[in-house]
C-alpha cells in the first residue's frame, strides 16, 4: 500500500477529483452531489490508509475526515468559497500539527546537537 500512494497522497486525491470532473464533462451523468461524495470518500480513504501506514497516524485520519466533511457539505449546498475551505483545512492542519508535536520525540536529544560557537566582537 505504501508504494501505491508513494510520498504524495494529495496528488492521488487531486487525480480522483479531476478524473470525476473529466468524466462528467464528457457525458457521464453525475450530479455535483455525487461528485462530492466520490471526492469525500477518496479523501477519507486516503486518510485511513495514511493512518494505517503511519501506525499511529491519527492526524492523517483527522485531516482526511475534515476534508471529506467539507467536500460533502459543499456538495450538498454549503456555499463556501475555495478560500474559506482552504482556511478551515489550514486550521485543522495546524491543530493536528500542535497535537503531533506533543507526541513525537526527536531521535537525537537537543544536548547532543553541536551548535556553532559565536564570537563576540
Amino acid at each position: 500500500m505504501r508504494t501505491l500512494l508513494g510520498r504524495e497522497p494529495s496528488l492521488w486525491l487531486g487525480l480522483v477529483a479531476v478524473l470525476v470532473k473529466m468524466a462528467t464533462a464528457f457525458g457521464l451523468d453525475v450530479s455535483s452531489e455525487q461528485q462530492a461524495v466520490v471526492n469525500a470518500l477518496a479523501a477519507a480513504l486516503v486518510g485511513l490508509i495514511l493512518a494505517v501506514m503511519a501506525h499511529d497516524g491519527v492526524g492523517a485520519a483527522i485531516l482526511g475526515f475534515v476534508q471529506a466533511a467539507i467536500a460533502l457539505a459543499v456538495g450538498f449546498g454549503l456555499d463556501w468559497s475555495a478560500e474559506r475551505q482552504a482556511v478551515v483545512l489550514s486550521v485543522a492542519a495546524a491543530v493536528v500539527a500542535m497535537f503531533d508535536r506533543t507526541q513525537v520525540t526527536a531521535p537525537v536529544p537537543a544536548a547532543a546537537v553541536k551548535r556553532p560557537v559565536r564570537s563576540v566582537s
